[in-house]
């Protein structure tokens, strides 16, 4: 624990023993000054920061600086009521202060009072409920605000997780300065309270106890007691005033001073205005120009500096910025932000905007949330963020999604058509042809006046937002592994951490590192292998990482232990498999062509055998489509990476899979054999 720890607990403590245990006269002064100094602080630091949140710690502050002062009150009370004397702080306020006139200083009390618990108090609690109702309204619209700029790429993970936080903290602030005010009022009905107490038992115990005459008990007491009023409400005042600050201050850019400064006085005209009528008023009246003339004149010299300082040639102005331009150009820092690519860009034409324009209806950015939500959940890694930006360059309704800063699709759209897609040879409906991005399909741009007619004769019609965010969802998951790297790996591994601490301290960073994890995890999802499971697969990696470092071997036993993921991938909830496998020419034609080398295992088959494989495979691929079944190819575990790779050039979205990857479960259909004469 730190000293500045200690210091604020002792002073926690001090407050709590100064309800039950007398103070000396000097140590009740001395703490009154400390009283006055805080208070101005608080006034101060109100007074000169932004946003509330630079003052967040103020409702406990304002919760302990009132027991302080409560605390005081009670030390005060003691001493007057017990001795006739509260110290010499009390005692000057009680005299000097009121120029000895005890019905002055009562009369000054309470215009404190009234000052402090009508006007000041009860505005800033009325402003406090406010704040914090609307503060709490504005809240879902907020974060909707940040999810939407994080969508567009107009602010970072980093940036968007600070503002979510801050919009978080001023809900927190508002709401605690909603109750702190509390604080406040009730503090100033205590003040009445006790100085009542103090006035009145004073004069009894003066009375009955000390044996004084009426008159000089009703003189001492009430000098005491106008002093511990007035030391008491004098910091409460400042405290109130603060308080009123803080819960008012709203869209500020800077500070108090600052915005009264730039706010009130930055229109010359007004100022003459005021000049001149405060000369009037004194021309016209028994004042005199002798009190109005000195303030006329210097608004009237504070109007014409300002009107001579906003006529500056617009010129120099535009040339000095004109310089700072060219020197910000020219400064590496920009050049070195030009570098950064990121991980997804959608561009569009400017014929596309009302996709993205929200006040337009178009909802692409929230869509774009629940494909990054979507997509962690199928892929097990978290999504970057989408960056989404016009192009010119591009056609007025064209489209392209980039990984990396690559193009990897380009895509068209039609804003007043609906794309339809016909479930056979059907081609009767009239519309414009073309291809549905995704997969390939042929399809038709269609109007709204033909979509009822369409859909009865079974077509799939879909809206231009949803033909955009398939395309996005299918170039994100196709291109997962590319998303990919050593820092979002190490970002899965501290995330996992916290749950399974031991495993991750067997597995990394020996025997194996981040960056062959990552390979890994890059495999599995270059196959549309969900990483969710990174328990399983990290106990599959720390097993095996002992006998071998080669992330391809390493990556075929962790397909093996995700058998059951993959079953189910594929199979789901049928319990047939209908596969095409390859025969044990096939594999032994494979199998001869492995290369070994101490940098690992390689393929290296002769181009007449592969061309005979890779035709027989189009064949059998072929004549499965045209069953309407999904082609899935089986073959047996020690070709299986060999044969993904011959293929994956040529078939990228059929999936190999080993005999080791399935459950024993599954009942296997052979609906082709890929074989070579």
């Amino acid at each position: 624990m730190q000293i500045r720890d200690i210091s604020v607990l002792a002073a926690v403590i001090s407050i709590v023993a100064m309800l039950v245990i007398p103070l000396p006269h000097w140590l009740i002064s001395f703490l009154i000054i400390i009283n006055i100094t805080i208070a101005l602080l608080i006034l101060m630091t109100a007074m000169n920061m932004q946003e509330a949140l630079q003052f967040s710690v103020f409702p406990t502050v304002l919760l302990l600086v009132t027991l302080f002062r409560l605390a005081l009150n009670v030390s005060t009370t003691r001493a007057i009521l017990a001795e006739g004397d509260a110290g010499k702080v009390v005692e000057t306020f009680g005299t000097f202060v009121t120029g000895g006139n005890m019905l002055v200083g009562l009369v000054v009390f309470a215009i404190l009072v009234i000052i402090n618990f009508i006007v000041i108090t009860k505005g800033s609690e009325r402003v406090s409920e406010v704040a914090a109702r609307f503060t709490l309204d504005a809240m879902p619209g907020k974060q909707m605000s940040i999810d939407a700029d994080l969508n567009a790429g107009m602010i970072s993970e980093k940036e968007a997780r600070e503002r979510r936080e801050k919009v978080s903290g001023e809900a927190d602030f508002y709401g605690a300065m909603d109750g702190a005010t509390k604080f406040v009022k009730g503090d100033a009905i205590a003040g009445i309270i006790i100085v009542l107490i103090n006035l009145i038992f004073g004069i009894i115990i003066g009375v009955v106890q000390l044996g004084l005459p009426f008159a000089e008990a009703a003189v001492l007491f009430s000098t005491l007691t106008v002093g511990d009023g007035l030391v008491s409400q004098i910091p409460a005042l400042l405290i109130s005033t603060a308080t009123g600050i803080v819960v008012t201050r709203a869209a500020s850019k800077g500070n108090l001073g600052g915005d009264i400064t730039e706010q009130l006085f930055n229109q010359p005209k007004l100022l003459y205005v005021a000049a001149a009528t405060i000369a009037l008023l004194g021309i016209v009246t028994p004042i005199g120009i002798i009190l109005t003339f000195p303030v006329s004149i210097a608004l009237a010299i504070g109007a014409f500096m300002m009107s001579k300082a906003s006529k500056e040639d617009p010129n120099e102005i535009e040339e000095f910025e004109e310089e700072i331009t060219t020197d910000n150009m020219k400064s590496p820092e920009n050049v070195i932000n030009l570098l950064n690519v990121d991980p997804i860009e959608f561009e569009f034409g400017y014929g596309l905007i009302p996709l993205v324009d929200a006040a337009q209806g178009g909802d692409l950015l929230d869509r774009v949330v629940m494909i990054r939500r979507q997509l962690a959940l199928e892929l097990g890694i978290v999504i970057p963020v989408v960056r989404i930006r016009d192009n010119i360059q591009l056609q007025p309704n064209e489209y392209r999604i980039k990984i990396k800063g690559n193009e990897m699709a380009r895509g068209e759209l039609l804003l007043d058509h609906y794309l339809a897609m016909s479930p056979g040879d059907d081609d009767s409906i009239e519309g414009i042809d073309t291809i549905e991005p995704s997969f390939g399909l042929p399809a038709k741009w269609i109007t709204e006046s033909v979509k009822e007619e369409a859909e009865i004769l079974g077509y799939t019609v879909v809206d231009p937002p949803s033909v955009v965010s398939t395309h996005m969802t299918e170039i994100i998951r196709n291109n997962a592994h590319d998303l990919l790297g050593r820092q979002e790996t190490k970002q899965l591994i501290d995330h996992i951490r916290e749950t399974y601490p031991i495993l991750v301290d067997e597995l990394t960073p020996t025997p194996l590192t981040v960056g062959e994890i990552q390979k890994v995890l890059g495999n599995l999802l270059r196959e549309h292998v969900s990483v969710r499971n990174l328990p399983i697969i990290f106990e599959t990696l720390a097993d095996y990482s002992k006998m071998t470092s080669d992330v391809d071997i390493l990556t075929e036993y962790t397909r093996q232990s995700l058998a059951k993921q993959i079953t189910s991938q594929y199979a789901g909830n049928s319990n047939v498999l209908k596969v095409l496998t390859v025969s044990g020419r096939v594999e032994k034609i494979v199998a001869d062509s492995i290369q070994q080398t101490e940098h690992g295992n390689y393929l290296s088959i002769d181009p007449n055998d592969s061309q005979a494989i890779l035709e027989s495979m189009a064949r059998e691929i072929e004549r499965a489509s045209l069953m309407e079944q999904s082609p899935i190819i089986l073959c047996s575990p020690a070709v299986r990476m060999y044969l993904r790779q011959m293929t994956e050039r040529y078939f990228p979205q059929i999936p190999i899979l080993s005999y080791n990857e399935l459950e024993s479960s599954i009942e296997v259909q052979s609906v082709g054999v890929v074989n070579v004469e």
